[in-house]
């Protein structure tokens, strides 16, 4: 598996989903992502880091709350949040990177 740094330097955007067990909101993410993943198909990639297991990425984004999304293209961060957002508003915001 490529690491994090490679996939996020690709050319596609990349939505990552930094989350944790324990968070409530964050048990509502994976139907939204793959409702926006079945709209989006291939032009995205999108990846869940789980902060517990990787506390390494959640320092160097500075990931004070779960969930966060944030989407990069290029290697570079484009577009950041905290809290649930539903698939159509994810979708409009990717839309601008494609």
């Amino acid at each position: 598996m490529a690491n994090f740094q490679e996939i996020i330097a690709s050319e596609k955007p990349v939505l990552v989903d930094f989350s944790a067990e324990w968070c409530g909101p964050c048990q509502m993410m994976p139907p939204i992502l793959q409702q926006l993943k079945s709209n989006m198909g291939d032009k995205i990639t999108i990846i869940k880091i789980d902060i517990d297991k990787n506390p390494s990425a959640a320092n160097v984004y500075k990931i004070q709350s779960v969930p966060t999304l944030m989407i990069f293209k290029q290697g570079q961060t484009k577009w950041r949040q905290s809290g649930v957002v539903q698939a159509n508003q994810l979708q409009q915001i990717i839309t601008q990177y494609l």
